[in-house]
């Protein structure tokens, strides 16, 4: 029986958010707007460097931000990962009971929970250092088979293709949601997840009934040069593709109907979790307001209002904008 309708699959990272000067970012030695993997011992030694006592901590990793905004919106959903037998393991698990959603996380010994530093600066662009930690050890042996199995469809974040353990376990858990009748959705994740391992990300997509990408990630993927081209492509990969524009909107292939959703109007703050919440309020849109085109507006929605915060998740009330969206296209 399948009494849960999105198991997402992905890195369990507690995001540490700090409000930061372009001054601070020098300091610090980073490449403002990059995005780079680092060991546990070089993230302590960035977060000793901050010198900020004031941060926003809440559990997250790219598919884990769109499991909450999915369940926020009410949906009923489980989650796979693997986190450190520490502080910020139990606050990660605690917060996902606290949200209703079912976790499957080892507690592993070997390696600490993950962080994700988000460094905000006042033009509201991100630096992040990702430290994977006990995440990189999500192996095949870690896949639940039971959640797959009671799930309508697993949500596969890119970044899990990034390490080897990861990535047996992604295609450990495609095979059984291929036996089991669970559709698959997979998200690129980055540009650099599409460059570096266009192997596997390739794999992935062939099995896929759902892709989730933006402008940049889509036209890395298949090589073309404007995004109207790589949609077309994507679209003859892809049973259904969602890909998003930033503010020119997004476009969504769903059903065969292909429809064009507008961005709707927003004050950039922090454009963390912008794609995560996006693809939140698309999944639930699909699997409870049967509409891909309401879906592809609350996804809209739901991402300009996050823009316009900090953090990835929505300060509001989750029932409101979903209503909003009901009531406008119902």
């Amino acid at each position: 029986m399948k009494d849960i309708k999105l198991c997402g699959l992905g890195n369990g990272l507690l995001d540490l958010q700090y409000e930061v000067s372009d001054e601070d970012i020098l300091r610090l030695g980073l490449n403002k707007g990059e995005m780079k993997l680092v060991s546990p011992q070089e993230q302590v030694t960035i977060l000793n460097s901050i010198n900020k006592t004031s941060f926003n901590k809440c559990s997250g990793g790219s598919a884990a931000n769109t499991i909450i905004a999915f369940a926020n919106f009410g949906g009923k959903a489980a989650y796979q990962t693997s986190l450190g037998d520490d502080e910020f393991g139990k606050f990660y698990a605690q917060e996902f009971h606290d949200l209703g959603i079912e976790l499957h996380a080892e507690f592993l010994t070997t390696e600490p929970t993950g962080t994700c530093l988000v460094l905000i600066t006042p033009d509201s662009e991100r630096t992040m250092n990702t430290s994977l930690g006990a995440s990189a050890l999500f192996d095949t042996t870690l896949v639940n088979d039971a959640l797959i199995n009671r799930s309508e469809w697993v949500y596969v974040e890119g970044y899990k293709l990034t390490a080897e353990l990861s990535s047996d376990a992604v295609f450990s858990a495609i095979e059984i949601a291929k036996r089991s009748g669970t559709k698959i959705s997979f998200t690129f994740s980055d540009v650099f997840v599409v460059d570096y391992f266009r192997d596997k990300v390739e794999k992935v997509v062939q099995q896929s009934d759902l892709i989730f990408c933006n402008e940049y990630e889509a036209i890395a993927f298949t090589r073309t040069k404007k995004f109207d081209d790589a949609f077309s492509k994507l679209c003859d990969s892809c049973e259904n593709v969602v890909m998003t524009l930033g503010e020119k909107g997004s476009l969504v292939k769903f059903n065969n109907d292909i429809f064009k959703i507008p961005a709707y109007p927003a004050k950039p703050v922090d454009s963390t979790g912008a794609g995560d919440m996006f693809a939140g309020g698309f999944l639930y849109g699909i699997l409870y307001m049967n509409s891909a085109e309401q879906a592809g507006h609350l996804g809209s929605y739901s991402a300009s209002l996050v823009v316009s915060q900090m953090g990835a998740r929505l300060k509001g009330d989750y029932n409101d904008v979903k209503n909003k969206i009901l009531t406008k296209y119902i």
